[in-house]
């Protein structure tokens, strides 16, 4: 089993900055990949950005590409989301997700695991 548990979220002016991190416990090393999602209130929830571990392979929602940067240390088995240039229309909460296996960032359900969540509020 794999837990993770995110940080990092908090309240912040438009054209701020936050990062985000999601550091994850368990059977981490059998992960293949991992991602950011967002969901607003009324919503449905969105893939912000994606890791492909084994080749460290990015890719991001059109909605934040060149804004936010998603990394991972595998010492540390945390997974990291930078954030710049926030608008108001980034306001979510903000959930860490992996899978061991192929994952879609269109599709949520292709991760198996998720964590809490931590709110992003951007005024």
């Amino acid at each position: 089993d794999v837990q993770l548990v995110e940080s990092g979220g908090g309240s912040v002016q438009a054209g701020g900055s936050l990062g985000l991190s999601c550091s994850g416990s368990g059977h981490t090393y059998n992960m293949n990949r991992m991602a950011w999602f967002r969901q607003a209130p009324g919503k449905e929830r969105e893939g912000v950005a994606s890791i492909f571990l084994p080749a460290r392979i990015t890719s991001y929602a059109d909605s934040v590409k060149g804004r936010f940067t998603i990394s991972h240390d595998n010492a540390e088995n945390t997974v990291w989301l930078q954030m710049n240039s926030l608008k108001p229309e980034d306001t979510a909460m903000y959930y860490c997700a992996a899978s061991p296996s192929f994952a879609r960032l269109t599709v949520p359900s292709d991760f198996l695991y998720w964590g809490q969540g931590t709110q992003v509020t951007v005024s």
